[in-house]
């Protein structure tokens, strides 16, 4: 018996968490049977925590009580149950295409979304305040969500600037600079197609949809920007998120990519690619120093890493190469159309990374990241 013949899945997540509304769009579009779990005070300490032994949403309950957590994971295993619709395209540019944008938004775009929600106290903390409280107490009464509220947003709201190198006014600007033209891009985009790749929501439109969804549509500063100065991404927001003008086409015909993605391809290969290479420099060093443990780190050290011009450093995540050798995989295994996928990543800008991969191949397992090679 499949899942799909059980009840529903159960979702532990929150409003709030840019990861949640990623996976919720997704079972939403999918039409996959799941009850929301709020992750309350009482939901970490009696759930998430024995089970995961560690503090991290969103989780995802089957039907029969496995446990998975990550959302690349959770989906990943839902595609094997719910195949109709597959948002991994088959053709090999739009697969990796789509593989690198998923990467792009979860593990770069989180950047500028924690800039915009913590950088803007003055607009956003109300609105924060209040739903961290209503997360993590839902049962107590409204007024006492915002005092409540409070310790999770002073944990947050310092934690985020020293782990992604925003320490000064230079940096915090380049970050501005670079999202506001990613926003300009992506507005282009939608106004032609309605997801990433065509007429379907790809892996990569999911990877987007976590920062887009719960910080940079749903916080005030914010959320006001984006609906002015880019109203087509906030209906791609609400289309992906709330199956607002929905569509259950097919991705584009011929493996094309859109003239209108180059764009947010090539920002991707100018600023995360040579984070992306250095993490493959530094995560070999790390393993041969440390064989003797297949458990790698979340944080093995600090690089520089440089946008708009600015140069800063921030913490070296191996979580991050884990997600690009996904990428990595789709262009490794595919000897056909080799040379049709030289030619598009070097017209990205993003032959480099290809070409000097590391030589440590990671999983995530029982909750954590490993090597297994």
């Amino acid at each position: 018996m499949t899942d799909q013949a059980r009840t529903s899945y159960q979702l532990i997540g929150t409003e709030s968490s840019l990861f949640t509304g990623k996976v919720r769009g997704y079972m939403r579009y999918k039409n996959i049977p799941f009850t929301e779990t709020i992750s309350s005070l009482n939901v970490y300490q009696n759930v998430i925590t024995p089970r995961v032994g560690k503090r991290i949403i969103p989780l995802l309950i089957t039907p029969d009580d496995q446990c998975i957590q990550d959302t690349t994971c959770i989906i990943d295993h839902l595609e094997q149950h719910f195949p109709s619709k597959s948002v991994y395209p088959d053709t090999p540019k739009q697969k990796l295409a789509s593989l690198l944008l998923e990467c792009f938004g979860d593990e770069w775009l989180v950047m500028p979304a924690m800039h915009y929600r913590w950088r803007f106290k003055r607009y956003n903390l109300p609105f924060i305040l209040k739903e961290f409280g209503q997360t993590a107490m839902p049962n107590l009464p409204g007024f006492t969500h915002y005092f409540i509220g409070m310790i999770p947003a002073m944990a947050f709201g310092n934690l985020y600037r020293p782990y992604f190198g925003l320490n000064n006014k230079a940096i915090e600007k380049s970050i501005e600079i670079s999202y506001e033209a990613l926003l300009d891009d992506l507005n282009k985009h939608f106004e032609q197609y309605p997801y990433l790749l065509g007429d379907r929501p790809s892996i990569g439109d999911y990877g987007f949809l976590g920062p887009f969804y719960a910080h940079c549509y749903r916080d005030p500063y914010p959320g006001k920007m984006l609906k002015k100065r880019a109203p087509f991404v906030a209906k791609w927001v609400r289309r992906m998120e709330f199956l607002e003008d929905a569509r259950y086409g097919d991705f584009l015909p011929n493996d094309e990519i859109p003239e209108t993605l180059m764009p947010i391809l090539s920002r991707m290969t100018k600023e995360q690619f040579p984070v992306l290479e250095d993490t493959a420099r530094q995560l070999d060093s790390w393993c041969k120093k440390n064989s003797h443990t297949k458990n790698i780190k979340r944080v093995i050290g600090r690089h520089s890493f440089s946008i708009e011009g600015v140069t800063s450093k921030r913490a070296i995540t191996p979580f991050s190469y884990w997600m690009f050798q996904r990428a990595l995989h789709a262009y490794n295994e595919e000897t056909e159309n080799r040379k049709t996928l030289d030619t598009f990543l070097q017209k990205i800008g993003g032959t480099q990374a290809f070409s000097k991969q590391a030589n440590t191949q990671l999983a995530y397992e029982n909750y954590r990241l490993v090597s297994t090679a």
